[in-house]
């Protein structure tokens, strides 16, 4: 009795770390598929938690053979947990409701994953009095959840991917079963026994052919998302990073989001670098944040009195294939194996908070703030430290998003960096894959210079592919406001206000 009581509990344990994974799972599927991923962690969890409370008022509709009800739930949960990937990529191969499919999947494993709790209660109650039989079977639960979360951050995610990790989360539920079906074998009669066997062999074969086939399907699901190739797909511990090819030029992806395109890439990345390089004058040190493919960093190169280069890129993925990826080495010309440059890992806002060294240039190069998250690193206390650690004169440069398409976020950030006490100048340019662009300059302790004049006169004497006087007479100009609100009305994001994520995603998005 004693060993049938321990299973139960193992079993609840292995489950817990099955379902707390599926959870996680299934959000970071959504956040890749719908994006805005605080918003999808958030309902997917919350929807998951509901659909277990579901579940767990189901279950007391069981009243007999409760042990063979369970076992059912641990083979259907064993295949829905495996195939979540499989589901997701080949839904989004045929049709655009993607979410639907995901948010299906959540309610249905949530409430498979709520019936297993009181059940188990249940079934532990003749081995246990009830105030120990609750206790230990929650805790084992709990206990499982954490294992589950530190498996899916530090192995899950990181190592297998959302390809393989769904099939060790299947696997889990599968041995439970089986284990569960080895102690309960010789008490059932022929007919369940029956019953059982086909089911743990027809669930045993789905999970080992899904397993194999898993690769090409979800390859085939991601390659239905771009129009050209893809030679390279990988999920790190914090994004989706893609490469895309036609003929002989490359695109790259993160999350689903163009982050460069190799037939004009200089369009962005020469006006992030060259007007801020010639405002702040001497260049001796300078501060990537972002910037992994390492294109900025072959800009700033071709200034031979630029001493150090310190780029922090908090994705390890990303900046070792701007190192080693034969496509990013050539484009950038294999800038990040630079002696003068330093690479870090490390979350930008927290480099800041903990560094002590002082910066001649801060180049800004990183994803749109489309999320909570990522308004952070376009948020006023950034934009503070960031002049902190600016020397006199010193520039900041950011990559602003589009201001015709996201207008008040355009003008959100050049006001939020106004707001920290620097002196600004907005830029932009029509980049062919990505339409309409723009960039934010803010110069430190300087509100007497005219940038907008000094930009006017620079002609850049190092060697560029696009950059030239006239392109800087252009990028400078502005016509009339059409789109946003006056500037007044538009609010300065702050980390406990962060406004700029909402200007983004109620932009003029349907006309891009």
């Amino acid at each position: 009795m004693k060993q049938r009581s321990n299973i139960l509990k193992l079993a609840l344990f292995a489950t817990g770390l099955s379902g707390i994974v599926a959870e996680y799972i299934l959000a970071t599927l959504a956040s890749y598929f719908l994006g805005d991923s605080v918003f999808q962690w958030t309902m997917i969890v919350s929807v998951m938690m509901f659909s277990m409370g579901l579940g767990s008022r189901f279950s007391k509709y069981f009243n007999k053979k409760l042990l063979q009800k369970f076992i059912f739930i641990e083979f259907l949960l064993s295949v829905l947990v495996s195939l979540a990937s499989v589901f997701t990529y080949t839904a989004a191969s045929y049709t655009i409701y993607t979410g639907f499919i995901i948010y299906t999947l959540g309610i249905i494993i949530g409430v498979l994953i709520g019936m297993e709790i009181p059940l188990v209660v249940r079934l532990n109650q003749e081995f246990e009095s009830l105030r120990i039989n609750v206790a230990a079977v929650i805790e084992k639960d709990y206990y499982g959840s954490l294992a589950g979360g530190l498996f899916f951050a530090f192995v899950g995610l990181p190592y297998l991917g959302l390809t393989y990790t769904p099939f060790v989360l299947g696997g889990i539920n599968f041995l439970v079963a089986l284990l569960l079906l080895k102690m309960l074998y010789r008490e059932l009669p022929l007919a369940q026994k029956k019953l059982l066997f086909s089911a743990s062999t027809f669930v045993g074969i789905l999970i080992l052919a899904g397993f194999f086939l898993a690769e090409p399907i979800v390859l085939f699901g991601e390659q239905k998302r771009y129009q050209d190739k893809i030679i390279y797909s990988r999920q790190s511990r914090y994004q989706r990073i893609v490469i895309t090819q036609w003929n002989e030029n490359y695109w790259l992806y993160i999350n689903g989001n163009q982050q460069l395109s190799t037939i004009d890439e200089a369009m962005y990345h020469e006006p992030l670098v060259h007007p801020a390089a010639h405002l702040s004058g001497y260049v001796s040190n300078v501060l990537i944040l972002g910037g992994g493919d390492g294109c900025a960093v072959r800009e700033l190169l071709k200034y031979p009195k630029i001493k150090t280069i310190t780029l922090i890129d908090l994705d390890p993925v990303m900046t070792n294939l701007g190192q080693t990826h034969p496509v990013l080495t050539a484009l950038n010309q294999d800038a990040l194996n630079d002696p003068k440059v330093s690479i870090r890992n490390k979350d930008a806002y927290l480099f800041l908070e903990e560094t002590a060294g002082f910066y001649d240039l801060i180049i800004v190069d990183l994803p749109d703030p489309k999320t909570v998250e990522l308004s952070r690193m376009y948020s006023l206390e950034f934009y503070s430290l960031c002049r902190k650690h600016l020397r006199y004169g010193g520039v900041v440069v950011t990559q602003a998003g589009s201001p015709y398409f996201a207008t008040k976020a355009f003008r959100c950030i050049e006001k939020t960096m106004r707001q920290a006490g620097m002196n600004t100048l907005m830029l932009h340019n029509q980049i062919v894959t990505l339409g309409e662009w723009g960039w934010v300059l803010a110069v430190k302790d300087r509100p007497d210079i005219d940038l907008k004049q000094k930009i006017r006169k620079y002609t850049p004497a190092i060697n560029t592919r696009w950059l030239n006087h006239d392109a800087m007479l252009l990028m400078s100009s502005f016509g009339k406001d059409i789109f946003s609100t006056p500037n007044d009305s538009i609010e300065v994001n702050t980390i406990h206000k962060p406004v700029l994520f909402r200007y983004y995603t109620r932009g003029n998005w349907d006309l891009y």
